[in-house]
């Protein structure tokens, strides 16, 4: 059977694929749109096919910061796979694609019956945790020019090509970081050629570059996504 261009769907023996595939909607993703909003049941899962999901955890006093993100590489909603979940976060659309949307109860069904799945969704949940822990640790220790550089990296290797559509304000929100803050981090990674920005698109110029300029942490996620590959 051809790949969906889910790489967490793909990587399934292609008997799973297909049971998940047979109860798969695909959908739209689009900019800005919620998918689940802080207190509500999470009642679907995404696997992205193109585009970018962010999981954004939302303070009492306005302020947010984005916990992880999710590309084609895997699935939104993966708490709810095993277990009824309600989420204390929100899932908004980063960047426009489109997704394979599946019942979260389905899938606890499937769960259930076939333990290959459970075996696949289990180890990406294990990526989450480890990418989560890590990011726990760049926002305490890492500077907000290294940790924007791992961020713009994130974000680069979902996207299709070298433009994003990304404001201030946005990158802002994500990092959980002032806006100032923001301009001159992305200032000093412009200085370095690395990327360029203008009315909100940032442009990636030299990849290397941004890899230089990255914290460490981008390294060690993509470390452990490569070894549970």
């Amino acid at each position: 059977m051809a790949e969906t261009g889910n790489a967490l769907l793909d990587q399934m023996p292609e008997a799973d694929r297909n049971l998940i595939l047979q109860c798969a909607t695909r959908v739209p993703l689009m900019l800005g749109d919620d998918l689940v909003a802080p207190g509500d049941r999470i009642l679907h899962a995404h696997f992205p096919l193109a585009g970018i999901i962010s999981t954004v955890n939302e303070m009492a006093d306005g302020r947010s910061v984005e916990a992880f993100m999710v590309g084609r590489e895997g699935v939104a909603g993966i708490e709810a796979t095993v277990i009824p979940m309600t989420s204390a976060s929100r899932q908004t659309i980063q960047v426009t694609g489109e997704a394979l949307r599946v019942d979260t109860a389905r899938i606890r069904m499937l769960v259930d019956e076939h333990p290959s799945i459970r075996r696949t969704l289990a180890l990406y949940h294990a990526e989450i945790q480890r990418e989560l822990e890590q990011t726990s640790a760049c926002h305490a220790l890492h500077p907000a020019h290294r940790r924007l550089a791992k961020w713009l990296l994130r974000c680069h290797d979902r996207a299709d090509g070298d433009v994003m559509q990304l404001t201030q304000e946005y990158m802002a929100a994500m990092l959980g970081s002032q806006r100032t803050t923001v301009s001159e981090a992305a200032q000093l990674l412009q200085a370095e050629g690395a990327v360029s920005y203008a009315r909100g698109q940032v442009r990636v110029l030299d990849r290397r570059a941004l890899e230089r300029a990255s914290c460490e942490c981008y390294r060690k996620i993509v470390v452990h996504q490569e070894a549970a590959a």
